[in-house]
């Protein structure tokens, strides 16, 4: 088999149907499997997959088990010469996979290999390609000066040689997962990724970033930036640094104090919803029921062109590819306050995300 697909879920249902519809549509022509790999998710998460998508495998787990044994134990399951971890709250496009293979096949010592993150705004996500976080680079992230913890000197749509590479989506041989002991289990959530394109780096492979394949991240559907997101981030930087660099005091004393900033402030992330004025819907079909729902009628085109400001966009998969959803994103107006919302194959609800800090929303019909 060519390629396993573990995705681990944790309580973001709706938004895992509309990642499987689209990694199905994906892998095609691929000989490919998908797991799914359940953290006692306590919404009817395995309930649906189950009854919409009864070929993939779903591993249910009675406790969460956290990020990385969560995926170790679903690669323990793949049959894939090609492993793939992807978040539920992702959106893949029909030519992912295989234009990645095609990639791939330019370095012989390739290790992890990526590609380009969008938010459900269409902005891009800088944490697609960074550089390792020594605590040089760490201390200055903190304080706010993000030059060197991003690859920024390579340009979003290009490809190259990128030490780090971010967890909703990597790529690699299961040879090569397996060599370097797959996600360090010493880690909870957050800095696994890190972890282990650090290891593949230092086992002598190169980690390969590719621009042009853009997949959404909505990203904010396993946690909410607040006290708790901060704490588990600079653990996870802490536990990095005494796996593979010596002990530095200045970066523990400001680990300290952001943990303590973060802990007593308000600035905890809550759902930033754009104003919305109109409503357009991308289709061949109307939904009554939706504009019910919305409150407002809503105007159907079977393309988008000239967007008027504060309009919210509903993308219909039944009628449009993944691909095309995603690069309308891709392409949007930034500047107009345009919203996007999705509506997955057959169902009767719209999901999307207006900001990638915080949740997303989900809207039955």
């Amino acid at each position: 088999m060519k390629l396993s697909i573990i995705i681990l879920n944790y309580n973001v249902r709706y938004f895992l149907e509309l990642c499987l519809q689209s990694v199905e549509a994906a892998i095609t022509n691929l000989e490919a499997e998908i797991i799914v790999v359940d953290n006692n998710s306590q919404d009817d998460s395995c309930q649906m997959v189950k009854q919409k998508f009864p070929n993939v495998l779903l591993v249910e787990n009675k406790e969460n088990l956290g990020f990385s044994k969560g995926n170790n134990k679903g690669v323990q399951y793949a049959k894939g010469e090609y492993l793939c971890i992807l978040n539920p709250d992702t959106v893949v496009p029909e030519n992912c996979f295989e234009e990645l293979f095609e990639f791939s096949k330019i370095k012989n010592d390739l290790g992890l290999f990526a590609c380009r993150l969008i938010d459900g705004t269409g902005v891009f996500l800088p944490e697609s390609k960074r550089h390792i976080p020594t605590p040089t680079v760490a201390i200055k992230k903190i304080l706010g000066f993000d030059t060197s913890y991003y690859v920024s000197e390579l340009k979003d749509n290009s490809t190259g040689i990128v030490p780090v590479l971010v967890g909703a989506f990597m790529m690699v041989k299961k040879d090569v997962y397996n060599q370097v002991g797959g996600f360090d289990e010493d880690y909870f959530m957050y800095g696994e990724d890190i972890d282990l394109s650090y290891k593949v780096q230092q086992a002598g492979f190169d980690n390969m970033y590719y621009g042009p394949v853009q997949v959404i991240h909505f990203k904010g559907e396993s946690t909410l930036k607040d006290a708790n997101y901060a704490k588990r981030f600079y653990g996870a930087m802490q536990i990095f640094y005494k796996k593979h660099f010596k002990r530095n005091v200045l970066f523990d004393g400001l680990v300290w104090l952001g943990i303590k900033l973060v802990k007593y402030s308000k600035n905890i992330a809550f759902a930033e919803r754009k104003p919305v004025s109109n409503y357009v819907l991308v289709s061949d079909r109307t939904y009554p029921d939706l504009e019910v729902a919305v409150s407002k009628p809503i105007k159907v085109v079977s393309e988008l062109s000239n967007t008027e400001s504060n309009t919210q966009v509903i993308l219909d998969a039944n009628y449009l590819s993944f691909k095309s959803i995603i690069e309308t994103l891709s392409n949007s107006e930034k500047n107009k306050n345009i919203s996007y919302r999705i509506i997955p194959k057959n169902s009767n609800f719209i999901l999307g995300s207006d900001s990638s800090t915080s949740r997303g929303e989900v809207l039955h019909f």
